[in-house]
């Protein structure tokens, strides 16, 4: 009987996430949407409607301006030359640093960048090259989930 069990056990324990990702799939067919956990060994494009998202393919990109004339200018610049889907401007954000041995307190003008994640080093040298500070802010992070169909937006707008 305890080796039965046993058995029993281990086969439950093996086949348990197969059998999750057999119920997810037919729940996505069945109702007509995509499993948003996807496939990872899924080859499609996160452009591809019919793709499944992939956690971190997209990034949120965050910059920040002197004001919102420059903010503005890079905005468009990003979204013209396909680096960006979409730039938000977020005026009116103070930030407190240390530069060159002394505290400063500046009020700035931030940029929220939507693009590929593949993008963000041709985003950080256009940065680089069209910002007026010495050293200009270009940080980004992982979009690990979101809206799909927003997500399919910002993946189609921006070429691989």
């Amino acid at each position: 009987m305890r080796v039965a069990c046993a058995v029993l056990a281990l086969a439950l324990v093996t086949t348990a996430p197969l059998l999750q990702a057999l119920g997810r799939r037919l729940l996505s067919m069945a109702s007509g949407h995509r499993d948003p956990g996807g496939d990872p060994g899924d080859p499609r494009d996160p452009g591809d409607p019919g793709a499944p998202y992939v956690p971190g393919s997209l990034s949120a990109a965050f910059v920040t301006c002197p004001n919102e004339a420059v903010a503005k200018e890079l905005a468009r610049a990003m979204v013209e030359k396909r680096l960006a889907a979409c730039v938000n401007i977020l005026p009116h954000v103070t930030s407190v640093y240390e530069w060159k041995g002394k505290v400063e307190e500046d009020s700035e003008v931030l940029l929220m960048i939507k693009t590929r994640s593949s993008r963000i080093p041709a985003l950080a040298e256009f940065i680089r090259s069209a910002h007026p500070y010495e050293v200009a802010e270009v940080v980004a992070v992982p979009v690990a989930q979101g809206n799909p169909p927003y997500l399919r937006w910002v993946a189609e707008s921006i070429p691989p």
